[in-house]
């Protein structure tokens, strides 16, 4: 593993808002980089479910691995044909949703 990836394991979004100076003012670039960093948090609790290496889920997705940890890091919006491959090399289904906010 490397050291970049056991560092990943204890970053929270606030710390990544932090980081890159995101405010819930911006709401559409707000949203776009939470959806980032919870899509590549889930992967990489999947990955490390099956004690999987980046570099073995870039070859089971057809990525590279430097792609993977980018992913998982939050730091890229993914199409609709990745979370597909995602989904399918963790032998899962990928759903998608609509739904409305919850009433406050």
């Amino acid at each position: 593993m490397q050291m970049w990836e056991s560092q990943m394991d204890d970053v929270t979004w606030e710390d990544v808002k932090r980081q890159r100076g995101l405010s819930s003012q911006a709401s559409t670039e707000y949203a776009a980089a939470e959806y980032a960093f919870q899509l590549g948090l889930r992967v990489r609790q999947l990955r490390k479910e099956r004690k999987w290496s980046q570099k073995e889920l870039a070859q089971r997705t057809g990525m590279s691995q430097p792609s993977v940890a980018r992913f998982e890091a939050g730091g890229t919006t993914p199409t609709l044909a990745v979370l597909d491959r995602m989904a399918r090399a963790f032998d899962m289904k990928l759903l998608i949703d609509i739904t409305p906010h919850s009433v406050a």
